[in-house]
Parts: C-alpha cells; structure tokens; sequence
C-alpha cells in the first residue's frame, strides 16, 4: 500500500489507527474487537521539514468496527480539529 499524505490548510494529517485490545500472549492481535484511532497533525517549514506536531486522540466510547471507519473519523476529526470547531481542542501551538 502506497502512503499518501493528507493535506488540509497547509497542515499534513496522518491518521492512527490500532486495534482495541493489545497483542495477546500468543503475539496476535483481535481485529474483531475493533479499532481505536487518533490522528497527527504536522506543520512543515518552507525547507521541507517538520517544524511541528501533535497527536490528537478521537474521543470514542466505543471501538471503530472497522480500521476504514477509524481511519475516516481520524480524518474528520483533524478537519474539525484544525477549523477550530472541537471545543477545549487546539492546534494553535503548530
């Protein structure tokens, strides 16, 4: 798969995603248990680098049923994020 970076209003996202429950004894995860996701939202300079970033978790009471569903809502979340809609949330500091 072929990464691709996100932009939105000069901000780079990448999205989060990982499965609810940790790797089990037997080192395999539980995809059937669901996804949690958070997002990283970054800030390059006019050279290319990474001048800041931040890792937002998404507030969800209730794992993603699948990593599509996580990885959209990660996405919609740095959108609203970076618009300034999601109250006592800031990028203002990138």
């Amino acid at each position: 798969m072929e990464d691709i970076t996100r932009t939105y209003r000069g901000l780079e996202i990448y999205p989060l995603v990982y499965p609810r429950t940790p790797r089990g004894a037997v080192g395999s995860y539980d995809y059937g248990s669901g996804f949690d996701a958070a997002v990283r939202i970054c800030r390059r300079g006019t050279n290319d680098t990474l001048t800041a970033s931040r890792v937002f978790r998404i507030p969800q009471l209730t794992p993603f049923r699948a990593a599509g569903e996580a990885r959209r809502a990660s996405t919609n979340y740095a959108e609203s994020l970076i618009d300034g809609q999601i109250d006592g949330k800031s990028i203002g500091d990138l």
